[in-house]
């Protein structure tokens, strides 16, 4: 079977096609031939060994997220079935409950392989069911980014309907916290640098939008569109932007820190955190039951993620796409399509 994997060295320029012997079901295993893939910001980290040893050993299959049609089941197998469309979950060991450190050697994409390979041997316990109205690429947007917004918001945050949620950004994880928030009844304010941008999140229901260059104290802007602070931030931001989401947020509010686009070290007063019963919650994807609960309402909803066409890839292009991906041209998630798909 045909993989695309980092080899010899650590680096975009290393990723090259290269073949591996096709898999075959033990009991409790399952074969799944692979149809489409989506890039994280993770994974052009991870593509040069930027979480060290958890990064794992060479030859390697980069990216986390997929989608694929079962194509065998080994004995015992019940959870999936052949021809069903499934998506791995990302910590392969998370089943349920909070995170643990011994989570982390079950990731796809580092240290074990990910989803730009031809097929996929995994046990049952590491698939879930794509909600059935979503196709190949749509699901391959949901193993990280989907279930990260979701563990963020309704896992974690417990939103409910009246909440306000302020999302940064347009990529993955932002828009599906928009659709997530709206879905319970949130009133949303997305921010940008981009007009263009923007007026496609108000499309997507965003209520109030802030873009940023022109408005760089979005915080107070932010309370004034609402009339009061935010119940919830989604920050990607990092080190960058935390200290407008400290401004932004109530008392007793919520800070999902997802992300450090703009830098992980910094200066930060943490007297707002204490004096005004922050809480700043770190969340890294979700478990397995976590994932099972999104679908089931992205399922009732008819919910579909938000994939940028315009920025679609093959596998065998996917360095150049990794390469693209930190330009912030995307809207959305960028999919790439299996050989075969």
């Amino acid at each position: 079977m045909r993989v695309m994997q980092i080899e010899g060295d650590w680096g975009l320029d290393n990723i090259r096609l290269a073949e591996r012997p096709d898999p075959a079901p033990e009991p409790g295993q399952v074969v799944v031939k692979m149809k489409a893939a989506s890039i994280n910001f993770r994974d052009t980290v991870m593509v040069n060994r930027g979480y060290g040893r958890r990064s794992g050993e060479l030859p390697l299959v980069p990216l986390s997220d997929g989608a694929g049609m079962v194509e065998a089941v080994g004995d015992g197998v019940s959870r999936v079935a052949v021809g069903d469309l499934v998506c791995p979950v990302f910590g392969q060991n998370w089943l349920h409950g909070t995170f643990r450190e011994e989570y982390w050697s079950g990731t796809l994409g580092g240290p074990n392989d990910g989803t730009l390979q031809e097929k996929m041997l995994m046990p049952e316990s590491g698939l879930v069911k794509a909600p059935a109205h979503l196709s190949a690429v749509e699901a391959a947007a949901l193993p990280c980014a989907a279930v990260t917004a979701w563990n963020a918001l309704v896992e974690q945050g417990q939103i409910k309907a009246g909440d306000s949620v302020l999302v940064q950004g347009t990529g993955g994880v932002s828009l599906f916290a928009l659709q997530f928030a709206k879905m319970h009844g949130a009133e949303v304010v997305a921010t940008s640098s981009s007009d263009n941008k923007l007026a496609k999140a108000r499309e997507m229901g965003a209520d109030h939008l802030i873009n940023y260059k022109g408005t760089p104290d979005w915080a107070r802007t932010a309370r004034a569109v609402l009339g009061r602070a935010v119940d919830h931030i989604v920050e990607v931001g990092g080190a960058g932007t935390l200290e407008q989401s400290l401004r932004a947020v109530r008392p007793g509010g919520i800070i999902s820190l997802i992300g450090v686009l703009s830098g992980g070290d910094g200066n930060l007063n943490l007297g707002p955190v204490v004096t005004q019963n922050i809480r700043l919650q770190g969340v890294t994807v979700g478990s397995r039951t976590m994932f099972e609960n999104m679908n089931r309402a992205i399922s009732m909803y008819g919910m579909k993620p938000m994939v940028d066409e315009a920025h679609q890839f093959t596998f065998e292009d996917v360095a150049e796409a990794l390469r693209a991906f930190p330009q912030g041209r995307h809207f959305g998630k960028v999919c790439g399509l299996a050989w075969d798909a």
